[in-house]
């Protein structure tokens, strides 16, 4: 049931402090275990029993397995729970023992007599003992306290026992595996009572890139203010105890008496804080009688992570109200043991190969799924829109795998999805792609394995159908298939450089010669940069087959493995907003590129003309080249830093999408270990000052960059060019922050009446450019933030002015 909340006033903090501090083994029966004893899984009897029998620390058999894990668990009742635990990730194998050594270390030891685990005292024990509070201490010369678990909490906590600031509880990984899980409740130094989502391979810490999933029961609008404690006194009761000495109290166990029912407080896999009771005599079962906070499913949304439930999950309540993990339509759980380990694909994806997909996308069709969402993981979004037109295009496009559909918005996403969740508060259908009925996986084949397989079926039906009555016109055949196809992979094979991690990239290596053919001697210049002249070239005969070759120089001498490094980064890149690498020539001292052809040339071209392009093909530029920046900064497996954001670099396809290029060349080029240099490291007018300033260098240089660009964008004018009435040439970030100061935005955009009449979109879009370009690298906002502000996501505060670092 669900607990109410209360503050509890006018009660001192020094009597609160006497009454919730932890009893001392002095205060409390005990049995003394002295210096020498030991236990073994060996013996019948594996632990030490409180004095009143209701608790035991030892060597806990764990259910159906031969292992053994140091714990302290209730003994007394038939559902013996465990309620802590050491080394919960190395259980240890029958034969191993636990020794209170007569050198005062308590130390447990594995089957072979290797020391597994002790803990961390300063002094040597004299004595320990298993309390009837349930925590197990040691004890030095004039029994003090030295040691007991109480101080180190793992997912539970009882009855007289506090968390103190900085004190962690962590959820197991799964009901029977009692190693570190995903979810961690923590008492900040700033008093707040907070969950984190955790790596459960690398442990966790609290520190900036670590984020807060829910601060309170956000879910139920309810704020416990800030703790000097979090204490579970010997009434039941949980509360966070104020400086002030009154108790916000979270969960009530007066109505359930603690000298009836025994009481703990758990972080269980699910990342709910639930309080239990269980009633001491009779026929009993434990009963959650509160849970912080209320609908996880609702209160959760962490980035980077999957939130509740694992990626490409979905979390929902059940009639119990208690979370669950489910898959969409056409996935299935990654462990079937473990819904929490989230879901994949039972098909393959479709490729974005051109030719491929113009065959494969007619194999797919869009399943609904009401009352349901992924809250992030979206890389377009279009509105106003309405339901058909967003399947079309989630269909047409091979990166979206699922499109949620809100209100006449459509938010085309990606895989893996992170933070999904299901309910009838929900209004958002989601729509996920999956194959046609009676299509099996064979009909998805990846399009390495696909176009081959089909075309050896395509031969073997041909030649069956017309030589099959013949069985030597059959072998004939057959020798011929034979050697057709060995031609044909010898062909490929002389095409191919020797490079095998590069081969298993989806990129095609070309030879000089074939390169130099296919631009015609590098005849057609189709622009040039610090980092090489671009050339129009033809794959083949066929004249639609055009790419963009770039021939790098200024390169290391001996960079052929930086450059295969490099080029095997890029070429896993796939995004939307990024030009697609296709290919790559490493020959000698040629190094060259093959990208897609951007029919509709730079965006330098497309703003700075006689006609101003109109204020939503802007938006929808800017937009874009946020989201591919977001992608190399924050989800590439190799995080990229471009290092020469600006209107030359950005190219528009067919449909004007922007798509960034160059990315990861900076990395290519020849640079010195300062990485100071900026003759190759962008362009002047968009370097950040941290170039100039001898600092280190962040993506932070992206996002300034990006900033400078944003303003030409939103104006029309070159970051040098903008001239007022007197004719002065002033810097653009300088005028811009000028106009927005004064509220004169309609300086900064001249005539556009469009933009005008969009004025909150258009004082956005200048409140975010600004920030993107402070002289101070920490003020600027990630790209993952500049999306979120752009989409209006989030709020976007009054910026300072950017030079006011420099000029103080």
């Amino acid at each position: 049931m669900a607990a109410s909340i209360f503050l509890l006033c006018h009660l001192s903090f020094l009597s609160w402090f006497l009454l919730l501090l932890p009893l001392s083994s002095l205060s409390q029966p005990f049995h003394n275990i002295t210096l020498g004893s030991s236990i073994s899984t060996l013996q019948e009897n594996s632990s030490w029993i409180s004095p009143s029998g209701e608790f035991a620390f030892g060597l806990y058999h764990l259910p159906n397995k031969d292992l053994f894990l140091l714990a302290v668990w209730f003994y007394k009742i038939p559902e013996q729970t465990v309620v802590w635990s050491a080394k919960g990730d190395n259980p240890v194998q029958r034969g191993s023992k636990l020794e209170l050594t007569n050198g005062g270390q308590l130390v447990l030891y594995d089957n072979s007599g290797q020391e597994i685990w002790k803990p961390n005292i300063n002094a040597p024990a004299t004595v320990a003992a298993m309390l009837d509070s349930g925590e197990f201490v040691l004890e030095g010369l004039n029994s003090s306290r030295i040691w007991g678990t109480f101080d180190h909490p793992t997912d539970t906590i009882l009855p007289t026992q506090k968390l103190d600031r900085n004190s962690t509880l962590s959820s197991r990984r799964t009901k029977d595996d009692y190693s570190n899980g995903k979810f961690q409740l923590h008492l900040r130094t700033d008093g707040s009572l907070t969950l984190y989502t955790a790596n459960v391979l690398t442990g966790f810490t609290c520190d900036d890139k670590t984020r807060v999933v829910y601060n309170g029961d956000t879910a139920g609008s309810r704020s416990f203010g800030n703790g000097f404690e979090l204490v579970f006194d010997e009434k039941g009761n949980i509360g966070l105890l104020q400086r002030n000495g009154t108790i916000s109290n979270l969960t009530q166990g007066s109505s359930f008496p603690t000298r009836e029912f025994f009481h703990r407080a758990t972080v269980d896999i699910d990342g709910v804080f639930r309080h239990y009771a269980y009633r001491k005599t009779g026929q009993s079962t434990w009963l959650m009688i509160g849970a912080i906070p209320s609908d996880v499913c609702m209160a959760i949304i962490s980035y980077p992570g999957s939130g509740v439930c694992g990626f490409n999950s979905y979390c929902k309540l059940d009639e119990n109200h208690r979370p669950t993990c489910e898959c969409p339509t056409g996935y299935s759980y990654l462990k079937p043991n473990s819904t929490l380990e989230g879901c994949k694909p039972n098909f393959t994806a479709p490729s974005c190969d051109k030719d491929v997909f113009r065959q494969e996308k007619s194999l797919f069709e869009m399943e609904e799924m009401p009352n349901t969402t992924w809250v992030l993981a979206d890389f377009e979004q279009y509105s106003p829109i309405d339901e058909g037109l967003c399947k079309r295009s989630c269909l047409n496009d091979c990166m979206c795998m699922v499109a949620v559909f809100d209100n006449g918005t459509c938010l085309k996403k990606r895989l893996p999805l992170s933070n999904g969740r299901a309910g009838p508060s929900i209004k958002a259908k989601t729509l996920v792609k999956v194959p046609k009925p009676n299509l099996s996986n064979k009909d998805l084949l990846p399009p390495d394995l696909c176009k081959g397989k089909k075309d050896h079926a395509r031969l073997v039906l041909v030649g069956s159908t017309l030589l099959g009555s013949s069985v030597f016109l059959n072998f004939l055949l057959v020798s011929a298939i034979s050697l057709a196809v060995c031609y044909s992979y010898h062909t490929k094979l002389l095409s191919i450089h020797e490079d095998s991690s590069l081969l298993q990239l989806n990129i095609r290596s070309f030879t000089f010669k074939q390169l130099e053919e296919a631009t015609r001697g590098f005849k057609e210049e189709l622009g040039r940069g610090a980092f090489g002249i671009v050339y129009k070239g033809v794959l083949s005969s066929d004249s639609s087959n055009i790419v963009a070759v770039k021939r790098l120089d200024r390169l290391v001498e001996e960079g052929e493995r930086e450059f295969n490094s490099e080029v095997s980064v890029i070429g896993q890149t796939h995004n939307r907003n990024l030009v697609r690498l296709l290919g790559f020539c490493n020959e000698g001292s040629h190094r060259l590129l093959v990208y897609e052809f951007m029919s509709n040339g730079s965006l330098a071209g497309f703003l700075f003309n006689s006609l101003r392009p109109a204020w939503s093909h802007r938006c929808q530029i800017a937009i874009g080249v946020a989201r591919g920046l977001m992608y190399l900064h924050e989800e590439c497996s190799t995080q990229i830093i471009h290092c020469d954001i600006k209107p030359q670099n950005i190219l528009l396809d067919d449909c004007f999408i922007a798509r960034i290029a160059d990315f990861g060349l900076a990395k290519l080029l020849k640079t010195d270990e300062s990485r100071t240099s900026i003759g190759i490291r962008g362009t002047r007018g968009y370097l950040a000052p941290e170039w100039f300033k001898n600092l280190s260098i962040s993506v932070k240089v992206d996002v300034y960059s990006f900033g400078i660009m944003l303003l030409e964008i939103i104006s029309c004018w070159k970051h040098i060019e903008i001239k007022t009435g007197h004719e002065e040439e002033v810097i653009l970030k300088d005028w811009a922050y000028k106009c927005f100061r004064e509220g004169r935005l309609d300086l900064l955009v001249g005539d556009d009446k469009v933009a005008l009449q969009d004025r909150k979109v258009l004082e956005r879009m200048v409140m975010v450019a600004i920030w993107c370009v402070q002289e101070d690298p920490s003020l600027r906002p990630s790209m993952k933030r500049v999306v979120r502000m752009m989409a209006g996501v989030v709020e976007v505060s009054a910026p300072m002015d950017p030079c006011f670092n420099s000029r103080g």
